[in-house]
């Protein structure tokens, strides 16, 4: 997705929108280079385009035009991190475990079941049946082997890129920090993958988009993983430009830069229910106020992230706007080794205790926002229901502080420029309402703001900053890749600052590698406990519902907590 969101992952709201990543560094590399290996009117020699659905009801000649914020960084999924490169890879591909529309819980996708071992180490899945792939390639047992085979034996250049495969096994090639351990077939629709450790992000991991199964023989005939670093980005493959393979509902067709369209057609031979429109068009209109005109007038039928502000008029004129339920967190993190005074636990309270969230969330976030009582919304397992939310409390705040012997605090506060996020629509408004906030009890609070893209991400993840706004939107439904993503030794949040530091990440380890999903979530539960009450390592703020519209003549389209929606199911009237 997703700061670590959801890498938030994005450049500029002018460029990459809806970006959210794990790591968060990564993507912006891939995105600087992604001119140069997207360059031209790259298009597929593989069909023609426009053909309508063979006997499916439903299916027309319609074609739908996506509003997206910016250009896709690449069209392999596999090196993808960015939201519009994940907008567009899911209707061209499928994976084995899919999510349920409208929530962020697995069910059947390219696999119909699949079954663990009692240590977790290995799993088994069984494949769809007769299920190709659009340039006439079986899914089959050898061709999922064939995939994750690529996937973990990546280049340096591979691996810097492919950070969603990073994400779930840490590493490649079978080394020691690599989940993935190898894939054995059992017959033609039956495949083994066999694990280092037990895991929690396994099986629901393998819904990532990033994961997704590609035609083995397209990628060996366009070299997929010839990949090269250049500068700060990548180059991608002829694959990765011009043939992404997949067995999804749409086929890709071409991505003409000099009109900035990117076109997928109906793949009439889909396994499942065909797409509804004959073509899906994405038309890259970099600024929002630009995408809301384009949208009222006519010139698209959709686009994402609708500013808060104009959702009301929106739904006056008659426009189709859908309220996902939220699946996010905004925090302010802070970084002890960037500001020794945050190694005191009574200034960390006290500068929670100053913030006036329901005030905050009242008059800064959309209508369902709602105040975080920890790292993660209340629908992901492992879930805390005990926690209650942090009170605003100013006067405890300034006690504290005068405990801590810390009653004149300065404080860097940072907050990102060139940006809007599902859980940070306005950045500056969140950063003055914490900022009045704070000097109301007395702290010195510092300005620092830099470009989303433009330092404010890697010198966040760097751990440069002391105090700063950032959010996650959540890729799956998974504790791990929440607190997981949070709290790793080092980085942004550097537990390793604390005397306790090492202990939550051998907490956040065993309860990962716990088998039993009863004693797993138990085990989470009670690391939020740990974390709101005895660490408070960053304060959680808020989580935020985003949405999305359509013109007045779309329905269908089911809104997607994961920001991960299906255009397949689009009506177009």
């Amino acid at each position: 997705m997703a700061n670590p969101a959801t890498v938030a992952r994005n450049l500029p709201e002018q460029e990459f929108n809806q970006m959210k990543f794990s790591r968060l560094t990564a993507p912006l590399a891939i995105a600087s280079v992604a001119a140069l290996a997207l360059s031209g009117c790259a298009k597929s020699d593989r069909d023609s385009g426009g053909t309508t659905g063979s006997g499916t009801a439903g299916a027309s000649n319609a074609t739908l035009t996506f509003g997206a914020a910016g250009a896709p960084s690449t069209f392999d999924p596999f090196y993808g991190s960015d939201g519009e490169t994940f907008r567009v890879s899911r209707q061209i591909f499928d994976t084995l475990v899919a999510i349920k529309p409208g929530t962020a819980d697995p069910e059947p996708g390219l696999a119909t079941s699949w079954t663990g071992s009692s240590d977790g180490k290995e799993w088994t899945f069984n494949l769809r049946q007769g299920v190709k792939f659009s340039d006439g390639t079986a899914l089959n047992a050898e061709a999922v082997c064939k995939n994750f085979e690529r996937m973990d034996s990546q280049n340096q250049a591979g691996q810097s890129a492919s950070e969603y495969w990073t994400t779930v096994m840490g590493g490649y090639n079978k080394s020691a920090d690599d989940l993935y351990q190898g894939c054995t077939t059992e017959g033609t629709d039956k495949v083994v993958l066999k694990f280092a450790r037990a895991s929690s992000k396994i099986p629901n991991g393998l819904s990532l988009t990033s994961l997704s199964m590609q035609s083995p023989t397209a990628m060996e005939k366009y070299k997929a993983n010839n990949i090269q670093a250049q500068g700060d980005g990548f180059v991608q493959s002829e694959y990765a430009q011009k043939f992404p393979t997949g067995t999804g509902p749409f086929k890709f067709s071409s991505y003409d830069v000099t009109n900035k369209t990117i076109t997928l057609v109906r793949n009439d031979d889909y396994w499942g229910e065909k797409a509804k429109v004959a073509k899906l068009v994405f038309s890259i209109i970099p600024d929002e106020s630009q995408r809301k005109q384009s949208l009222l007038a006519g010139q698209i039928d959709g686009y994402d992230l609708p500013n808060p502000t104009d959702w009301d008029s929106l739904k006056s004129a008659g426009m189709n706007l859908e309220v996902r339920p939220a699946f996010n967190i905004l925090y302010l993190g802070l970084n002890a080794k960037a500001d020794p005074d945050l190694k005191d636990l009574k200034v960390r309270q006290a500068l929670y205790y100053a913030i006036n969230r329901d005030q905050l969330v009242k008059s800064q976030l959309p209508s369902g926002a709602t105040v975080a009582t920890q790292f993660m919304p209340n629908t992901v397992d492992g879930y805390n229901k005990s926690l209650q939310p942090n009170g605003y409390d100013p006067a405890k705040a300034k006690s504290l502080l005068a405990e801590a012997g810390k009653s004149n605090l300065s404080i860097d506060l940072w907050y990102p420029s060139e940006v809007s996020r599902p859980y940070m629509p306005s950045p500056i408004k969140i950063f003055n309402a914490i900022k009045a906030d704070w000097e109301a009890v007395g702290v010195k609070v510092n300005t620092i703001t830099k470009p989303w893209a433009g330092g404010y991400i890697d010198q966040t993840q760097a751990g440069k900053a002391p105090a700063y706004l950032m959010g996650w939107t959540g890729d799956f439904n998974n504790t791990d890749n929440f607190l997981g993503s949070f709290f790793p030794a080092t980085g942004q949040m550097d537990v390793g600052a604390y005397p306790w530091g090492q202990t939550l990440v051998n907490d956040l380890k065993t309860a990962d590698g716990t088998v039993d999903e009863n004693a797993r979530n138990a085990a989470y539960e009670k690391i939020n406990e740990q974390i709101m009450t005895e660490y408070l390592p960053g304060l959680p703020i808020s989580s935020s519902p985003p949405a999305i519209v359509f013109g007045k003549n779309v329905t269908g389209v089911v809104a997607s907590p994961l920001t991960a929606e299906d255009f397949a199911t689009a009506v177009k009237k």
